[in-house]
């Protein structure tokens, strides 16, 4: 007889096994609960063995085969598991399981069609086996068939009401056939019918979802919770929408409670780990993605993904995009492991223009894409313009504080502007971005094919796409193309997109000079100022006096991102302490709010020689506070290669200037793009000693320092920087220009 094994029973059932074989026990059932147990307990090649061994023995028993195939399977080895499971089937055409797992692989591998095949076999044995109604309307999804799809999940539900991912396959079945309005209907009333059937109000929380109905999802799921408190696909499911909705905190407390329950499950741990993520603790997101990286065989691309995003974020670069790299060997098709690399390899020092553009084009390859039919917008050259802006960051985010500005500008009789936006919140970012709308709408429930679609229905002139390829971007809908033209400006972008739909890439003559076209697969739309237009916060208090005058020594400081200091930046920083003495760096980021983080950064400038009394680490605050401590800097020193933007915008309003040094790629020169734009060019360093030497010289002239100070903010708001009407200006032409080139190439198709 074959022993069922699970948990705690394992190593004992192991030992009895091995001691009943010792003692001359060496009967097939014992042989092979041995190799069971054996597996079980993580030793799989002796398993297998055994479990060959008794096959050879007993050629005609399809036990050991089936367990082999099943070692197999657990393992992630789905080919030699494929042909396993059809060597069972070749002894016993008839079993049940074998049939349904070689299915499970094929459907796995995108064969719906001989899937089926093999269901159907199995169902005319077992109708009532209802993991095979499952697997045959995951099948019959793969070619497409949605209604049949439906009801293959419906009588998997039928016969199994308890299990919640039965009930969830066929709302999805139900949504790709066209008929959720109609399962939305038939969920609402068995749920009124049963109040307290769990499955119910999971699975109407995933309709009311797919349906755009997010605040009664919330709802029908934290129902579900509160009728299961232990039960995982619920919590998880609830975790994940209200991460979507930027509820992160609640996000956080249900994945951490859920987490605490089940600690082993990986898709839950990482769930967890991006919203912790979000919040910007990262240490604690570390924490919780390492042991499931280190317990999976083989990792889960998606747990590479953030764990190179995490390693990013704590200033550990290399290991971020060795990470990547791992991921995208894992998984080479992937996307997001594409992605992920494409957005860690900015914050490495060693990588330049051409290895960004390769990295960015491979990502790009991978997106998914379709024919899409021609558009029909007019190619009237002077028409009125609708003007889409993607974004998941149009509130107070870099992106709002860069760009609104430059959007209010535009002539509403010209270009009428159509928000595609997600998680945009109520601030009075977002309210001005919503006030010079003439629509909005809230896409964050469409998939790219979906938004895709909805775009074109807009009658979208021109897509910016103002998010990339960052946490809440869209940019892989534009692979569908949404819009006759696509322009990518500002929202993680770092550099070139690599995305041949992407048409055009907005910047200036310091950001893409044109010795660096080469690196970009975009036409470059250069406006004659800077790329953006920044728009001062109302509370950002005076500008004050030089600190240094009054302290007697020099406070560097750096406001950015901790993941863009490289060991580079602190080894370079360290040496510039070391020539101006007394000197004290203040670096402040959310990250610093961790003290093991802090207390690495610190130990990291101890090895050059700083003691820890000049490294003053600040964490997180209100960005009004934020403003204001930058009363206490004499001069911001850039990171590098990936510079400063938001940040070096707010350090010149508050009178501090920015040392820069600029690189090959687009994220390497926004400091410098700034700076030449309010017309500070010198403080643009041209390589790595004349940054030191720059840094020093400026930190020890005391009354340039002061006399800069005192004038920066009036520069900055009379510069084209802060000039919204000139941007706007400006803008509408480059717009103008992009839409123009559209209605020539479109005349001569």
């Amino acid at each position: 007889m074959l022993l069922e094994l699970d948990g705690l029973q394992h190593a004992e059932a192991l030992a009895r096994l091995r001691s009943a074989c010792a003692q001359g026990d060496r009967s097939p059932a014992t042989l092979l609960n041995l190799a069971i147990a054996e597996d079980h307990n993580g030793n799989s090649a002796r398993a297998r063995q055994l479990m060959q061994e008794l096959a050879e023995q007993l050629p005609d028993w399809d036990e050991p085969p089936l367990r082999f195939a099943e070692s197999l399977r657990r393992e992630g080895r789905a080919v030699e598991a494929d042909q396993a499971y059809t060597a069972v089937l070749q002894i016993n055409p008839r079993r049940q399981e074998a049939l349904v797992a070689r299915a499970a692989l094929l459907i796995q591998a995108g064969d719906g069609n001989t899937a089926q095949g093999l269901l159907l076999r199995c169902l005319a044995l077992c109708p009532e086996r209802a993991e095979a109604w499952d697997a045959l309307g995951l099948a019959l999804m793969l070619t497409g068939d949605g209604t049949s799809a439906a009801a293959a999940f419906a009588e998997a539900h039928r016969i199994a009401p308890a299990v919640v991912s039965y009930a969830l396959h066929r709302v999805e079945a139900a949504h790709a056939a066209g008929q959720l309005d109609a399962e939305l209907v038939k969920l609402e009333l068995g749920a009124e019918a049963d109040p307290l059937d769990p499955v119910l109000f999971t699975a109407l929380g995933l309709a009311q979802e797919r349906a755009g109905q997010r605040a009664k999802a919330i709802d029908a799921l934290e129902t579900a919770c509160a009728l299961v408190p232990d039960a995982t696909t619920p919590a998880a499911m609830l975790g994940r929408l209200l991460a979507r909705a930027n509820r992160l905190a609640e996000a956080e407390t249900v994945l951490r409670r859920a987490c605490d329950r089940d600690p082993g499950n990986p898709a839950l741990c990482n769930d967890h780990g991006a919203v912790l993520m979000r919040l910007h603790r990262h240490a604690a997101a570390h924490a919780r993605l390492e042991p499931i990286l280190q317990a999976s065989h083989p990792p889960e691309t998606g747990v590479l993904c953030n764990m190179a995003t995490v390693l990013v974020s704590l200033g550990r670069q290399q290991d971020g995009v060795n990470m990547a790299r791992r991921a995208v060997a894992l998984d080479p098709a992937s996307p997001l492991a594409r992605r992920t690399l494409a957005n860690a390899l900015p914050y490495c020092g060693n990588v330049g223009g051409a290895a960004m553009l390769a990295a960015v084009t491979e990502c790009a390859a991978r997106l998914p894409r379709r024919a899409s039919p021609a558009f029909a917008n007019s190619p009237d050259p002077s028409r009125r313009l609708r003007i889409g802006l993607l974004s998941g960051s149009l509130r107070a985010h870099p992106v709002g504080w860069l760009t609104v500005a430059g959007f209010e500008a535009l002539d509403p009789a010209q270009f009428e502007i159509v928000g595609l936006a997600q998680a945009t919140g109520g601030d009075s970012i977002a309210r001005r971005f919503r006030t010079r709308a003439a629509e909005w709408h809230e896409v964050d429930a469409l998939d790219d094919p979906a938004l895709a679609a909805f775009a074109r229905e807009q009658a979208i002139d021109v897509l910016i796409d103002l998010g990339g390829y960052g946490e809440l971007g869209r940019l892989a809908a534009c692979a569908y193309r949404l819009a006759p033209v696509q322009l990518k400006w500002v929202g993680m972008q770092t550099h070139s997109t690599g995305l041949p739909e992407i048409d055009w890439f907005l910047s200036d003559w310091w950001e893409t000079p044109p010795e660096l076209e080469r690196f970009y697969t975009e036409r470059v739309l250069r406006l004659p100022d800077g790329y953006v237009c920044y728009s001062p916060p109302a509370y950002a208090p005076d500008v004050g006096k030089l600190p240094a005058k009054e302290n007697g020594f020099v406070r560097f400081g750096c406001f950015n991102n901790l993941a863009k200091l490289t060991p580079q930046v602190i080894r370079t920083w360290a040496k510039i302490l070391r020539r101006v003495p007394a000197s004290v760096l203040v670096l402040k980021t959310y990250q610093f709010s961790e003290t093991e983080t802090a207390a690495r950064v610190r130990d990291a400038f101890a090895a050059w020689g700083i003691s820890r009394e000049r490294i003053d680490l600040r964490g997180a605050s209100p960005h009004r506070q934020f403003m204001a401590e930058y009363d206490q800097i004499d001069l911001v020193l850039d990171p590098f290669p990936y510079s400063g933007g938001l940040t070096t915008c707010e350090a010149l309003w508050m009178g501090v200037p920015t040392v820069t040094l600029p690189g090959e790629t687009f994220a390497s020169r926004h400091s410098m793009s700034h700076l030449s734009n309010v017309g500070l060019g010198d403080w643009v360093a041209g390589d790595l000693d004349g940054y030191v030497e720059l840094a020093v010289a400026k930190a020890t002239d005391l009354v340039g320092l002061a006399t800069l100070r005192a004038g920066l903010r009036a520069r900055v708001k009379t510069s084209p920087l802060c000039d919204a009407p000139r941007f706007g200006r400006n803008l509408g032409v480059a717009l103008r220009l992009a839409w123009g080139e559209w209605c020539v190439e479109s005349e001569v198709l």
